[in-house]
């Protein structure tokens, strides 16, 4: 249970520090923090959360996480749907602080809502081909580096900072394609209050972080195993 709740407020404040960053900050007039800012606040709230609940469940803080680790040996299988669960409650509630925060505002629309979308819902007009490569792609990376950051052989005390940075680049490169999600956690979390297209689209942005961290997962057991 404790793993449970770790993994809920960890998820909660990805979705909170993250989506909040592009709800609120990302455009604001003059001063608004734009891609690159939502880009390192993502990457913030992995690092925050990797080293405050990373003891207590490992801080996955996303269902793609989890299934990768589990294919790569890294993970009970048991303790796969549970999580998953935490995450996308904890997604939820970030999204639902959210939309309280965003809804204070005189004149304030839901919109968009910082859901990730492909063709005319993408930030840049990408297909939704493009959109299903790019999460195949940066989910599958996202994993390799999460893998190889928290392998038994990798230097010690600096997997946070890897994984966290890893996630910020993530971001950099795939903001304009889908809004970058390669976490269907927080797809789902934003897509319940953008209703609409956002549900419609949805399906994406499981599947292909699915893939993308099953694939990860079968090819970093094979170069690099536990028990080597």
């Amino acid at each position: 249970m404790k793993k449970l709740i770790a993994e809920f407020i960890g998820t909660l404040w990805l979705v909170l520090g993250g989506c909040g960053s592009a709800v609120l900050a990302a455009a604001y007039p003059e001063l608004g923090i734009g891609f690159a800012g939502v880009s390192l606040a993502f990457g913030l709230t992995v690092v925050t959360m990797a080293y405050a609940i990373g003891h207590i469940s490992g801080c996955h803080l996303n269902p793609a996480v989890s299934i990768g680790l589990w294919i790569g040996g890294r993970f009970d299988k048991n303790e796969l749907l549970p999580y998953i669960a935490a995450q996308v409650l904890g997604g939820i509630a970030g999204a639902g602080i959210l939309y309280l925060i965003a809804t204070g505002k005189s004149g304030f629309e839901v919109g968009g809502f910082a859901a990730n979308g492909y063709a005319e819902h993408s930030p840049g007009g990408y297909s939704m081909l493009s959109a299903l490569v790019t999460e195949i792609v940066m989910t599958f990376m996202f994993l390799i580096i999460i893998l190889g950051a928290t392998h038994s052989k990798a230097p010690k005390g600096f997997a946070g900072l890897a994984i966290g940075l890893g996630l910020t680049l993530i971001h950099l490169i795939s903001i304009p394609v889908t809004n970058t999600s390669v976490n269907p956690a927080r797809s789902t979390s934003q897509a319940i209050f953008a209703g609409g297209w956002a549900i419609e689209q949805l399906w994406l942005f499981w599947v292909a972080p699915i893939i993308g961290a099953i694939f990860a997962g079968l090819i970093y057991k094979f170069i690099s195993p536990e028990n080597d």
